[in-house]
């Protein structure tokens, strides 16, 4: 059971994009950063406490995408992460990795638009992985690797994953203790198209698993598992090292938009345009190895188009929410 906490104001409103929230624990603090972005602005909302409410000690970042070269037009702003592994988080197209309170931009990154200038060229999903490196994807389907040393702007283009033909919706890493063989990595596109990567030196692909028939914004991957929800309010959990699907649900009457995992406890956080977010618990039985799903918490956003939903503690024991068009961030703890 969860109660609505004080929300947490934003200097602009949130734009109806997949996964438009993260949330940054600075280790050791019990601060934590949130950020959304809209149009060619990023908002980032630091809070002084870990139950942020209140206006002490909130603090305020507007970060506006920078442009390098000879821009036509104003680059926006796709996605924002904290990639947990990593100091640097990328952020738009041209694709900007800044150090992870915002103050430098410690990369630029052009992505390729002269084969067909007339089709839009953007990033999206961001992961951090292996340890040193940075996946992002992009919307020819391409997976641009960046390996990231721990000091200094040496960041380099280490590999390129050319498995999907359609836009990368979202990447996510191993959060929990993957068996052996199971992958640490896994990718998502506009057809639904899902790889399973192990990460190092060369990733190497070990499962593709084939679309659904609708688009697949937002996975998850955890203890081998793979979560991923679609655009007909379905979630799905694959076996990461075969693909063979163990579960669904019916769990959203509209477009999932989000997907979180609390890698201490394996509960599962979803939102979708239906307004609703709902908190479900992941598990093996110890006996058959089954994967389980069970629903332990809904709760209505009304009137609100939810587009980024996130744990804010590794347990899973309170959750943030922003919507389209929504200047505040609704906290959830609980009870």
């Amino acid at each position: 059971m969860y109660r609505k906490e004080p929300s947490v104001a934003l200097r602009s409103s949130s734009a109806a994009l997949y996964n438009n929230l993260s949330v940054l624990r600075a280790g050791g603090r019990p601060s934590l950063a949130f950020g959304t972005v809209h149009g060619p602005s990023l908002s980032l909302v630091t809070t002084g406490t870990a139950t942020g409410t209140g206006s002490a000690g909130v603090s305020h970042r507007q970060l506006q995408a920078k442009e390098g070269g000879t821009a036509l037009s104003t680059s926006l702003l796709t996605q924002r992460s904290f990639p947990p592994a990593s100091r640097a988080h990328p952020a738009a197209v041209p694709l900007q990795m800044y150090e992870s309170d915002g103050s430098v931009m410690v990369y630029w990154h052009a992505l390729d638009a002269a084969e067909n200038p007339a089709q839009a060229v953007f990033a999206r999903g961001i992961a951090a992985a292996g340890g040193r490196f940075v996946c992002v994807g992009t919307s020819s389907g391409a997976v641009l690797v960046f390996d990231i040393p721990p000091k200094g702007t040496n960041i380099t283009v280490s590999e390129v994953l050319e498995q999907h033909r359609d836009a990368i919706t979202d990447i996510a890493a191993e959060l929990g203790q993957a068996p052996d063989g199971a992958g640490d990595v896994v990718t998502a596109d506009d057809a639904g198209t899902l790889c399973v990567w192990r990460a190092g030196e060369e990733f190497a692909l070990l499962s593709r698993i084939p679309a659904l028939g609708c688009s697949c914004p937002s996975v998850k991957l955890w203890n081998g598992v793979v979560a991923a929800g679609y655009g007909n309010g379905q979630i799905r959990l694959y076996e990461a090292a075969t693909g063979v699907l163990r579960a669904e649900v019916d769990a959203h009457a509209r477009w999932i938009y989000a997907l979180d995992l609390a890698p201490q406890t394996g509960k599962l956080l979803s939102g979708a345009e239906d307004s609703f977010v709902h908190v479900w618990k992941l598990s093996r039985n110890p006996d058959t190895d089954d994967v389980e799903i069970e629903h332990c918490h809904a709760e209505c956003v009304t009137d609100t188009q939810v587009c980024g939903a996130r744990f804010c503690d590794p347990d899973g024991d309170s959750f943030a929410v922003t919507g389209y068009d929504l200047s505040e961030i609704f906290r959830y703890s609980r009870v």
